[in-house]
């Protein structure tokens, strides 16, 4: 095997010194790569990479090992190339570039997940499920209670963690009907791809959309109503299959941890933050968040210095260890954030030696904004949506204020066709095993079509305004 890989570095290594007599002529169009065996080779290495990544769930490989590697080895084979050509500063200027976008984003997202981190150990979302599982309510109506409030909750949290805590109180209620189960998890995972595109800090794709200043924060907003047709299509023609019974319920007595309504607050005003430091001051939004984390910090280090196992005064119930900041910090997904890692670098050297301009040329060149949006977010059923928003994002096509919400917006519930295409539908594969399968998802993929396709009419119509209007406004 060490034979194997060194023969096929060695490979790689030796495309990057193959001459291109073609290019010889027109020293200007001597870096495009797209035909070279360097640049097609670098194509299949991220290819290979991220067919590791799709098949995480067989090999258990976590999902930034591959890409990371791939990272690395693409910049090194694009760094010895130019190297050779008489230019040894644009690779890395590049590189610097695309590691300042993550930086930006990995602390946006390690401040939001402490806060998940935290409102979790402090049992915010048990008691949650506790209140829903002992209310009585049937099947039918949990079908939709846990919808709409993955559809809402996930809007502020991601759609990850708001899928596994529905999913949750779906496998508690309904532990003697698989049906209800398979169907209640397909209808989270859509509501929860939904929710997440109408909000800023609902997705990573539109998280990054909002970053980049090409969409302003009360402007995400104007997707509410064709969020709300691509989950509740689906959602009503799923429900007429939800048995028409009630579950046996159980007493669960679930109280929050001291501090935990306070920490609510404190994420609210972090949020709030964010969006002031960004739309009145023009500073990027991880400021406010980090910012926010501080908040958190200072209220942690509160609780930490007035925690007593004995006390019982400030809260009925008291948690048996002081609390710690860190240890939620500790709990970030780092696979996730350093998945993000890898692709961004991944993309951004495809975008480097020319496939992004090829792919813009013909998407949105050839068959139109409109067109092409729409593309992407079937492409996101299959494709994760992270490297395929930023490949927009990298490829930074010339469109209006309109195309720009679309995009974000079919990136996000396109990954509602199929099981595989979000975080939240891999997530809930392993959590309801057994229950909720890709080939129980398939059966009600045109369904969940028919939303999708709704939703991007209902955009065309209703936000017909933003498409006269230039990005960033």
């Amino acid at each position: 095997m060490n034979r194997l890989i060194m023969r096929v570095l060695l490979l790689l290594v030796g495309l990057v010194i193959i001459p291109t007599p073609t290019f010889a002529a027109d020293p200007a169009a001597m870096f495009d790569l797209t035909i070279h065996p360097l640049g097609i080779s670098i194509l299949l290495l991220f290819m290979a990479a991220y067919a590791a990544v799709m098949v995480e769930e067989f090999t258990h490989l976590r999902k930034s090992k591959p890409v990371i590697f791939a990272a690395g080895l693409i910049w090194l084979l694009i760094a010895i190339y130019y190297n050779q050509h008489g230019d040894q500063t644009a690779p890395a200027t590049a590189v610097r570039h695309h590691i300042m976008e993550f930086a930006e984003l990995f602390l946006f997202l390690l401040a939001a997940m402490t806060y998940i981190n935290t409102l979790e150990e402090r049992r915010v979302f048990d008691a949650l499920r506790a209140w829903l599982i002992q209310r009585g309510f049937s099947y039918r109506q949990l079908f939709w209670l846990t919808g709409w409030l993955a559809f809402f909750i996930s809007a502020l949290a991601d759609n990850l963690t708001t899928a596994l805590l529905m999913c949750a109180v779906v496998l508690a209620v309904g532990v003697n009907n698989p049906k209800f189960i398979g169907l209640a998890c397909i209808n989270i995972v859509v509501a929860a791809n939904a929710g997440g595109a109408f909000s800023p800090f609902g997705d990573i794709t539109t998280l990054m959309v909002w970053q980049k200043g090409l969409i302003a924060f009360q402007t995400f907003f104007l997707l509410f109503i064709p969020a709300v047709v691509s989950y509740l299509i689906p959602a009503a023609l799923m429900y007429r299959a939800i048995p028409d019974t009630t579950p046996t319920t159980t007493q669960l007595q679930v109280s929050t941890l001291r501090g935990a309504k306070r920490i609510i607050l404190l994420f609210l005003l972090t949020i709030a933050t964010a969006v002031v430091f960004h739309h009145y001051f023009h500073l990027p939004p991880v400021l406010g968040m980090m910012t926010g984390l501080a908040y958190l910090k200072f209220f942690g280090f509160y609780l930490k210095h007035t925690h007593s196992p004995t006390n019982r005064k400030v809260h009925p119930v008291e948690d048996g260890l002081p609390f710690d900041i860190f240890s939620q910090v500790a709990r970030a997904e780092w696979d996730t954030l350093l998945f993000f890692y890898g692709v961004i670098l991944c993309v951004g050297g495809l975008g480097f030696i020319g496939y992004l301009e090829l792919l813009s040329q013909f998407s949105y060149g050839t068959l139109g904004a409109t067109a092409a949006n729409t593309l992407i977010g079937l492409l996101s059923a299959v494709v994760d949506n992270i490297p395929v928003m930023f490949a927009v994002l990298t490829m930074n096509p010339d469109m209006s204020q309109g195309q720009w919400l679309l995009v974000t917006m079919t990136a996000g519930i396109g990954g509602s066709l199929l099981s595989i295409g979000s975080a939240a539908g891999v997530a809930l594969m392993g959590q309801a095993r057994g229950h909720y399968t890709f080939f129980g998802h398939l059966r009600w993929t045109l369904h969940i079509a028919l939303g999708y396709f709704a939703a991007i009419v209902v955009h065309l119509l209703i936000n017909a305004h933003t498409f006269s209007l230039p990005a960033g406004h």
